[in-house]
């Protein structure tokens, strides 16, 4: 869990907002909305192979840039 210690003269909504980039660095947030609603096991696996076609993507096409040049 990240920690945020507040500076001194620090206003509160500054040290709040490096809190919640501090969460969101470490993925807290993403975490906390996937598992708000039950996923079903098949929709986790299309969810996670859609994903693995959209890195397959972006990597073939960082590929046939790199071929044009």
């Amino acid at each position: 869990m990240p920690c945020v210690i507040v500076r001194e003269g620090e206003d509160f909504e500054k040290a709040l907002k490096r809190f919640n980039k501090a969460c969101e660095k470490a993925g807290i947030i993403s975490e906390i909305k996937k598992h708000q609603f039950f996923e079903k096991p098949s929709e986790r696996r299309k969810r996670k192979e859609a994903a693995a076609r959209r890195k397959m993507r972006k990597l073939m096409a960082a590929l046939e840039k790199k071929k044009r040049r």
